[in-house]
């Protein structure tokens, strides 16, 4: 624990005093260590913040849970902070993050720019908001000469796993709640958890093992299968390798452009008008043939290569092994593929320091052999080494290294990262405590794959006899690739459409789209005034072929 946060709390235990005050007096929060009273929790700050950036005046409480020895001979906690808005509207949220996790974000709620709360973050509604690093920490610097493989090394202690799949949100569940409790002086009237990509894995595994702890789940292109999503990860590039040997010149930006323009040209008009959308994904899958996209003989514009198609093709028909077995899920068609944040993902990232390569080769090896593989693979993190460590991989001896367990790591990785029932899921404590999950997943992500959440949801929904609709809604974003971005409306209010669910039995039948300033992969073409409807699967936004096509109020959710 830093020293400043020790002598704080020392000082405030000395002067007998039951809050941690600002330097000029105003108590911030009645919550101590010795207030809370939970076994394994260390209050260690409490800090008043004034109304600023669009934000209400608060107070951050920040904590350490559960610090300990890890198997590994490093030091682990979860360490937190929850924020606590003057003006409280009763609502409790758990913000659960991205990525390895590894650095507590600060407790807003959403992001800045606010893609999925509508512009305002849930703190600046009122919401109480926690958030953690999920027990460990991404910048150790007894790691530092890990390179960029220090992130994924806590994967090196059975622990640590276990936090980062489920256990520290298990662990942070009641202690944010008892703090609220203290701070306001009573419990919170509903409880959320919200996250996107991890952080909507996050939420899904908590959906299956602890319902009971809260009354609303807001998924975003979720990370739910993730050890079979980072199989992917060695797959893309062994597949794109063998276009170029650059991976970064593999699918240039010229030819990211041309798979999307002639997807969209053949997709666009499917939902009755021409947008730039492929808001009719189901159809676009027997619209378009990715053969289509080869140069004829003597054909040099607005074409790719033999070879480019055929790697464009082997990824997204998704990994499998030698006898032809799936390891993950196949992807779909859209528009937004080849876009910005599609490229940064799969082919060629802006970061200067991993070489330019792409997040997958550098986050995804890191985590496919440190944190999903039982042992644990150690990797050079240097970036060429995580290339190399990914070309290197194999699918028939590797790949099951994501179910297998041992002594020390009892656990496998599809245990404590998947929900329980991941594979024929019936969730039936979200059912018993009548709480509610939506789900919102980009068509173009290129890291966990709109196909693996919809086959999700049909198994979902066949185990409900067709009634899955009554506690999860999955609405699918045309064009959006990995939480936000991609040539896409990707600004939209799923928040107040689930604590509407919730809180007045309203279930969400269409959620407004908007253009979302900061993508800068939106079209100048498109009116800056443009709504859609985001549907329920498996319908999607239809122009009613009447009024205004710029306008949402003109669209109909239609059955494909």
């Amino acid at each position: 624990m830093r020293s400043g946060l020790v002598s704080a709390v020392t000082l405030a235990a000395l002067l007998g005093s039951t809050a941690l005050v600002r330097a000029d007096g105003e108590a911030c929060s009645p919550v101590t260590s010795a207030s809370l009273a939970i076994s394994g929790i260390e209050i260690t700050g409490s800090k008043a913040q004034d109304a600023a950036s669009g934000l209400p005046k608060h107070c951050i409480v920040t904590g350490i849970a559960n610090q300990r020895t890890g198997a590994d001979g490093k030091s682990y906690a979860i360490q937190f902070e929850l924020r606590l808005p003057a003006e409280w509207n009763g609502r409790f949220l758990h913000q659960v993050n991205g990525g390895n996790d590894g650095v507590v974000v600060p407790a807003l709620g959403d992001k800045p720019d606010g893609f999925a709360s509508g512009g305002t973050v849930p703190l600046a509604r009122g919401f109480a908001v926690l958030s953690s690093d999920s027990g460990h920490s991404g910048s150790d610097p007894a790691n530092k000469s890990l390179g960029l493989t220090a992130g994924a090394a806590f994967g090196l202690d059975p622990q640590a796993r276990r936090d980062y799949g489920y256990a520290a949100d298990m662990t942070l569940s009641p202690v944010g709640k008892a703090i609220i409790a203290l701070h306001y002086g009573r419990k919170p009237d509903r409880s959320y958890m919200a996250g996107c990509s991890n952080g909507g894995r996050h939420a899904m595994v908590a959906a299956s093992r602890m319902p009971e702890n809260y009354d609303g789940f807001l998924v975003g292109n979720p990370g739910f299968d993730l050890p079979r999503a980072a199989i992917q990860h060695a797959w893309d590039v062994q597949a794109f390798l063998k276009a170029d040997p650059d991976l970064r010149k593999s699918i240039t930006r010229e030819d990211a452009q041309v798979i999307a323009s002639r997807i969209t040209e053949a997709c666009d008009a499917l939902d009755g008008v021409k947008d730039g959308l492929t808001a009719n994904l189901a159809a676009c899958q027997k619209a378009f043939d990715l053969k289509s996209l080869a140069c004829a003989p003597g054909q040099t514009n607005a074409c790719l290569p033999q070879a480019k198609v055929d790697a464009l093709k082997t990824s997204l028909a998704g990994p499998k092994n030698t006898k032809g077995e799936a390891l993950y899920s196949d992807w779909p068609l859209d528009g937004g593929i080849g876009t910005g944040n599609w490229r940064a993902w799969k082919v060629e990232s802006p970061v200067a320091p991993w070489n330019n390569y792409p997040i997958i080769a550098t986050m995804g090896a890191a985590s496919l052999n440190y944190i999903f593989s039982t042992p644990p693979v150690a990797v050079e993190g240097s970036s060429d080494k995580l290339i190399d460590a990914l070309k290197a991989y194999d699918f028939d001896k590797d790949a099951p290294k994501i179910f297998a367990k041992d002594g020390t790591f009892t656990e496998s990785a599809m245990d404590f990262m998947t929900p329980p029932d991941v594979d024929d899921p019936k969730l039936a404590g979200l059912q018993k405590s009548g709480g509610k999950m939506l789900i919102y997943h980009g068509q173009a992500d290129p890291v966990f794959s709109v196909n693996d959440s919809i086959r999700w949801y049909d198994r979902l929904d066949k185990n409900l006899q067709g009634r899955a609709d009554g506690i999860a809604r999955l609405f699918t974003i045309p064009g959006e690739t990995h939480c936000g971005g991609g040539v896409a409306l990707d600004k939209f209010d799923a928040l107040s459409a689930l604590t509407d669910w919730v809180e007045k039995g309203k279930a969400p039948e269409r959620i407004i789209v908007s253009a979302n300033p900061a993508n800068k992969e939106v079209p100048a073409s498109w009116s800056p005034n443009r709504t859609r409807p985001l549907c329920p699967y498996p319908s999607y936004a239809a122009y009613s072929g009447q009024g205004d096509s710029e306008d949402a109020a003109n669209f109909v959710c239609k059955a494909p």
